[in-house]
This record gives structure tokens, C-alpha cells and sequence, in this order.
């Protein structure tokens, strides 16, 4: 049976750190900016942790 293939959608959008958690972006920094405050666009710029509940789909996408 052949390898599995990593979904590299997934690969590119989380990174996992030592621990063994994953990082991700926070979504809505991508366009019309105009509309939102620059607290909240500050607010987006950092990374966050993946929640526990979506640990086993990312872990198979990303392997």
C-alpha cells in the first residue's frame, strides 16, 4: 500500500512546536481592513494555539 500524502494546505498552515502543540494565524487580517479597528488588527498580527479538539484532524493532515 502506498504512503499517505501530507495535505500541504494543512502543512503551510500550522507549525508544530516543542511541546507538540500547533500554531496558527488568526483568520479576518487578510483584506478589508478599512472597516476594522487597530486594536483588533493589532490584536490579529499574533500566532495562537490550535484548540484540543482539532489536535487529531491537523496531526493526520500534517503527517
Amino acid at each position: 500500500m502506498p504512503k499517505m500524502k501530507s495535505n500541504r494546505g494543512a502543512v503551510k498552515s500550522f507549525k508544530k512546536t516543542a511541546s507538540g502543540k500547533f500554531k496558527r494565524r488568526k483568520a479576518y487580517k487578510s483584506h478589508i481592513l478599512s472597516s476594522k479597528t487597530t486594536k483588533r488588527k493589532r490584536q490579529l498580527r499574533k500566532a495562537t494555539m490550535l484548540s484540543k479538539a482539532n489536535h487529531k484532524k491537523v496531526k493526520l493532515m500534517i503527517q
